[in-house]
């Protein structure tokens, strides 16, 4: 019996399969580094207060952002009610990367 998939529900890639320049490209960008920054000060955040880290930036511009960090494996965006939840994937990128998380968040 096939399941169907929700509109909600996003794909997040098993981080075997997740290569180190796809991690580095994501947090090469400013405002991608700064929200992996939030995500490991604050923890779990909904998509709208992740909006707050950069309010300047177009709602088009962060969705991008978003997807690509989720797509590099760095987060999970998932659903919460009527909102999503942002988490940084930080136990699995240990395991997966030992060290990089703390040696790119470092000021």
């Amino acid at each position: 019996m096939s399941r169907e998939r929700s509109p909600r529900l996003m794909e997040h890639p098993d981080l075997e399969q997740v290569e180190l320049p796809t991690v580095l490209f994501a947090l090469s960008d400013a405002s991608r580094l700064a929200l992996v920054r939030e995500l490991a000060v604050e923890g779990p955040r909904t998509v709208e207060a992740c909006r707050e880290t950069d309010p300047d930036v177009p709602k088009s511009t962060f969705s991008h952002h978003l997807r690509t960090l989720r797509e590099a494996g760095l987060i999970r965006n998932e659903p919460a009610g009527r909102h999503r939840v942002v988490t940084l994937r930080r136990d699995e990128l240990e395991g997966r990367f030992p060290g990089l998380l703390d040696a790119v968040l470092r000021d």
